[in-house]
């Protein structure tokens, strides 16, 4: 599973290196092939190990082609998916087009997301965790049936 929050750096060349903890885990899971794409709703990226990302094209390819909305969303995500793969030293290259989306210049945060991680700008992604907890006590957790029975 991938999880937590890294600081990581890109370099001027626009890679990252991905922390030592999972690479390892990203070569045997997935012979190191990731899919990097947008995310549609946040300035961030998103990157998934080839496995989690064909599963997600799976369902794309099952949405219309003639429904606009579901069109959007295909040209979006298909449209911006980049094939990645760990260099020797456990680097991905990003492509400009995906970092000027994300808005990734040197300072960068690595966040797991369980199948996939989500890149941030490290400025957006603490606007991002303020803006989280502050929405903690309006959001009405109670109204929704998945969360009523979360607990921690």
């Amino acid at each position: 599973m991938l999880r937590g929050a890294h600081a990581i750096s890109l370099d001027v060349k626009g890679r990252l290196a991905i922390p030592t903890k999972y690479r390892d885990w990203l070569r045997d899971e997935c012979d190191g092939q990731l899919v990097c794409t947008i995310d549609i709703a946040h300035p961030c990226l998103l990157l998934y190990p080839l496995h989690e990302w064909e599963e997600i094209e799976r369902k794309l390819k099952t949405l219309s082609s003639m429904d606009p909305a579901q069109r959007r969303l295909q040209r979006l995500l298909l449209g911006h998916a980049t094939e990645c793969e760990l260099d020797g030293n456990g680097r991905l290259l990003l492509s400009q087009p995906l970092r000027s989306h994300a808005g990734l210049d040197k300072k960068i945060m690595l966040v797991g997301q369980l199948n996939k991680f989500e890149l941030w700008d490290e400025s957006r992604w603490q606007h991002q965790i303020d803006t989280d907890i502050a929405s903690l006590p309006e959001d009405d957790w109670a109204g929704s049936d998945r969360l009523q029975d979360f607990s921690l």
